[in-house]
């Protein structure tokens, strides 16, 4: 079995760019506020999920191990 993560987007910092829905259609929603939300916050790990996080202009989704907590992204510096 893989990974699981779970995925949380900053709302105070979405700005509606659309480009999570652009990577993961599967994985994110916009809300009639354009907010982005993760379809499941508990996921299985995938590449388009984190394409989504990387491709995310201000950093609003973040993606953490489940159960450690570990940051998948951003990174830990």
């Amino acid at each position: 079995m893989g990974d699981r993560w779970h995925v949380e987007v900053d709302r105070s910092v979405c700005i509606g760019s659309g480009m999570c829905v652009n990577h993961a259609p599967d994985g994110f929603t916009l809300d009639s506020a354009r907010q982005s939300h993760p379809c499941s916050p508990d996921t299985d790990a995938g590449e388009k999920v984190l394409a989504a996080a990387e491709g995310c202009p201000v950093e609003a989704i973040v993606i953490t191990l489940l159960g450690s907590g570990e940051a998948v992204f951003p990174p830990d510096e």
